[in-house]
């Protein structure tokens, strides 16, 4: 793969990451004690316009402890 592709990917997936995690947050945040210490599924499903692609990551997520 060239260096132009792996920037955009690079820089894509942190623009992914950055903001998964601040909405996250903010849910969290806005779903207040009920969450507390509670695991929490997690679940990401990737496309990709033009190529056949679909990839699911599924994870837990413990809720903030009270």
């Amino acid at each position: 793969m060239d260096d132009e592709f792996n920037m955009s990917l690079r820089k894509f997936l942190k623009q992914v990451g950055v903001t998964s995690q601040q909405a996250i947050e903010e849910a969290v945040r806005n779903a207040g004690p009920a969450v507390a210490g509670k695991p929490l599924t997690a679940r990401v499903v990737l496309t990709i316009d033009g190529l056949d692609l679909t990839h699911t990551v599924e994870g837990k997520i413990t809720g903030p402890s009270a």
